[in-house]
């Protein structure tokens, strides 16, 4: 059995608390907001669940995390780039991005409800959420969005439309950061895709250990408004 959270004051039970199986169950019910948000991704605690049923909240153990430092750049996304009529911006589409990311792919639907929309939207509007953008003659067809809190960004989501689009997005995040000094990018569960861009796994307890040490401001703000281009240096938009 589960917690079951009733509106209000946002909390949550001691993490040490989720299930094993399914991996990192922790609590169900609460409230989809802002504020509520903000007080589970510094604890290490995220929701994920279908549109119809209730608030679900996880916290996995291992924990799939990517290094900004470690990002793997593969053979076929430096050819791309070699010569590429992509470019890249940051919150300049926020909202469209997650709407990007909602589409339904494949049997599996998505488990981006307008619910998970509009509340991770007021988050950007805080300031605490944020988007990397492709862009192809103008057009968006890639990017990632996610919370930025300390020296840790808790990515949530990417797509792409054109070959390599989000793996950009990923490559251009990561590079800031690092000269930001975050720490490390939650990627919550591992899959394929994440372990070949250099993503690894740790235990819950190294990770709620990097929340800890890692609530300090960056030493630079990273998501001033601006335009990347992969073969020259970056510069304002």
């Amino acid at each position: 059995m589960i917690p079951w959270l009733t509106p209000g004051e946002p909390y949550f039970p001691d993490t040490h608390h989720a299930l094993d199986d399914p991996n990192g169950l922790l609590a169900a019910g609460g409230e989809l907001t802002a504020e509520w948000l903000k007080t589970a991704y510094p604890l290490g605690i995220f929701p994920w669940f279908s549109e119809d049923d209730p608030i679900l909240w996880w916290s996995p153990s291992p924990r799939c995390v990517l290094y900004p430092a470690r990002f793997h750049e593969s053979k076929s996304l430096k050819k791309r780039l070699r010569k590429t009529d992509l470019t890249v911006k940051i919150d300049t589409q926020f909202e469209e991005v997650i709407r990007q990311c909602a589409a339904p792919r494949g049997e599996d639907g998505t488990w981006i409800s307008d619910q998970i929309i509009a509340a991770y939207t007021d988050l950007h509007h805080q300031g605490v959420a944020h988007s990397v953008e492709v862009y192809q003659d103008d057009k968006l067809v890639g990017g990632l969005y996610g919370l930025a809190i300390g020296q840790l960004f808790f990515g949530e989501s990417m797509f792409s439309r054109v070959t390599d689009a989000s793996k950009l997005a990923t490559k251009i995040l990561c590079a800031e950061l690092e000269k930001a000094n975050y720490a490390v990018i939650d990627c919550q569960i591992y899959n394929s895709h994440l372990a070949s861009l250099g993503a690894v796994e740790i235990e819950r307890s190294e990770f709620e250990r990097l929340l800890t040490h890692c609530k300090k401001t960056p030493s630079h703000n990273p998501w001033a408004k601006r335009n990347w281009y992969p073969n020259v240096e970056s510069s304002n938009a």
